[in-house]
């Protein structure tokens, strides 16, 4: 809890708003629906919403090139399994 009068509290709220890292949050959260929207009235849904899914096998992928994390059986097990779920609900 923030201590101090209303002014100060307001302040620091908006303070925290306008981070950088916290309003790029924000515009990215916005694009990414936006995008949504546009794929939503381009696609079925049920064609669409398993790509979803691709998000952990994106992060997974770039965590092991950009961040240098290990790569273990066990994770590339799980991301082949993702791309073949993702597969067998579009195709099936």
């Amino acid at each position: 809890m923030i201590e101090g009068s209303l002014f100060e509290k307001v302040k620091c709220y908006f303070g925290l708003l306008f981070d950088p890292f916290v309003f790029s949050g924000f515009v990215s959260a916005f694009i990414a629906s936006v995008f949504w929207t546009l794929a939503m009235s381009k696609i079925e849904l049920t064609t669409a919403y398993p790509f979803t899914s691709l998000s952990p096998a994106i992060v997974f992928i770039l965590g092991v090139f950009i961040l240098n994390e290990t790569l273990t059986i066990g994770k590339v097990v799980g991301l082949i399994l993702i791309i073949l779920g993702i597969i067998a609900t579009v195709k099936l």
